[in-house]
């Protein structure tokens, strides 16, 4: 009786282009694919309220796409050293392939990979979410690169990305069925209250959607790219959440861009895929420096003296009631739709670090839990570049004004009338811009002197 090879799905959720269920595929051998819901083990950052209800349709459509196939959609939940040996032992699975990641999380693969070959298991982990492994891009003294620029051209120095990998022609099921716990059970969708109505009107999870937006960007949207900064304007890809569960993979972005022909789509084609290095930058941030999320990159900003949060002004900021107009639009459509246009992120987390003096961990943990699209390495790679203490940071002093932001990308104020309305009784500022960027300073310069003390012996 053939052994089945067992595929572990994570943050891979697609038929095409996964190297791990192609080369499990292969040999025509039974296949079990298995989605396993990990909220336990230490080094598993549980997602946010937002990704939970992505994550549920994005299962949904999985499923229906790997029975299209004639497999099965294997769901279970615990922790991965306790559940994933249990169920090749249920199986009598002869391999054990998955997609390699890239956070803390790797040490859990690599303890499975050496007791499951132990006991005389095939192990084998593929290439699949990045389009460059954090160890293959390195200066020239061997050690990760700290600012965005030499590392995005050290990649693009590279040989181009593997070609996308074809969807498998069939997933042969094994003979006896496997226990799968219910989607339903895992209570990953909002019910009292039901605040989802925002997010089920703005996105559709699940490959094929992430395939159609793909075709829509690259062909519709692209020749706009430009005009990317204004959040009134459809001029960006909305991929970020099926890059983020890999609904798509970077290598089908690749190639699909490179192959833009109009010359507008092939300059705006490159300024995209930086972007998509960016991405890359921020995981090999992380690959490098696990508690991105909990720790300032730059060590000095340790000496920073963030305020304890006045909870009037923090709620304020959450529910966009700030008195900010351009602040409050972008929280009102975080909150209504997940999502927030990336030039908007970057204000309304300038204006919660640098106007407020709030610790950028705090909005960064908002963030997670109300963003779609909050990918482990890119939501607090990006909250510690605008807060200073990152990799490749902008200076402190460079505050972002909402106000001279407004004027110049939504100078007609249509992203904010549509998250503002102009009958809404609405409140007065709740800081004086001045006054706070002058507080940021002083606080920066607190920094400054600090780290030119000498060491403690």
């Amino acid at each position: 009786m053939p052994q089945p090879t067992l595929v572990w799905l994570r943050d891979d959720l697609r038929i095409a282009d996964n190297p791990a269920l192609h080369a499990a595929t292969q040999s025509g051998e039974p296949v079990v694919v298995v989605y396993l819901l990990d909220d336990e083990s230490e080094s598993i950052r549980p997602l946010g309220s937002a990704s939970r209800w992505w994550l549920h349709h994005s299962l949904t459509a999985l499923d229906a796409a790997v029975r299209e196939l004639g497999g099965r959609l294997v769901l279970r939940r615990g922790r991965a050293d306790a559940e994933i040996p249990k169920l090749v032992a249920e199986i009598n699975a002869g391999a054990v392939f998955w997609n390699r990641r890239y956070s803390g999380a790797r040490n859990i693969d690599a303890d499975l990979k050496t007791s499951l070959r132990d006991s005389g298991v095939t192990v084998t982990s593929f290439h699949a979410n990045l389009l460059f492994e954090p160890w293959t891009i390195t200066n020239g003294s061997g050690l990760p690169y700290r600012v965005f620029t030499p590392f995005w051209k050290a990649c693009l120095d590279q040989d181009d990305p593997r070609l996308p990998l074809p969807e498998p022609e069939k997933i042969v099921a094994p003979e006896e069925d496997v226990s799968s716990d219910e989607l339903d059970s895992w209570n990953l969708l909002p019910t009292k209250p039901d605040w989802a109505g925002g997010l089920r009107e703005r996105w559709q999870p699940g490959e094929a959607a992430a395939a159609e937006k793909l075709d829509v960007f690259a062909r519709d949207i692209l020749p706009d790219y430009h005009r990317r900064d204004e959040p009134a304007h459809e001029s960006t890809s909305h991929l970020s959440p099926h890059l983020r569960f890999g609904e798509v993979s970077p290598f089908q972005v690749w190639h699909r861009l490179r192959g833009s022909l109009e010359p507008d789509a092939r300059v705006n084609a490159a300024k995209f895929l930086s972007e998509i290095g960016w991405r890359e930058f921020n995981w090999s941030i992380l690959y490098n420096f696990p508690r991105l999320a909990e720790d300032n990159y730059r060590a000095d900003f340790d000496a920073f003296p963030w305020e304890p949060p006045r909870q009037a002004e923090l709620e304020a900021w959450q529910q966009g009631r700030t008195g900010i107009p351009l602040v409050d639009a972008g929280m009102r459509e975080l909150w209504h739709t997940g999502y927030m246009h990336n030039r908007v992120r970057m204000v309304t987390a300038s204006f919660l670090i640098k106007n407020l003096l709030v610790d950028w961990r705090i909005g960064e943990q908002w963030f997670w839990d109300c963003l779609v699209d909050a990918d482990e390495a890119s939501n607090p790679g990006n909250w510690q570049w605008v807060a200073g203490s990152g990799a490749d940071a902008a200076p402190y002093f460079r505050v972002f004004n909402p106000v001279l932001q407004a004027s110049k990308f939504d100078p007609k104020q249509t992203y904010i009338n549509r998250w503002v309305p102009t009958d809404e009784l609405y409140p007065q500022p709740i800081v004086d811009l001045g006054a706070s960027r002058k507080d940021a300073l002083a606080a920066y310069e607190h920094v400054k002197n600090a780290s030119r003390q000498p060491a403690a012996e």
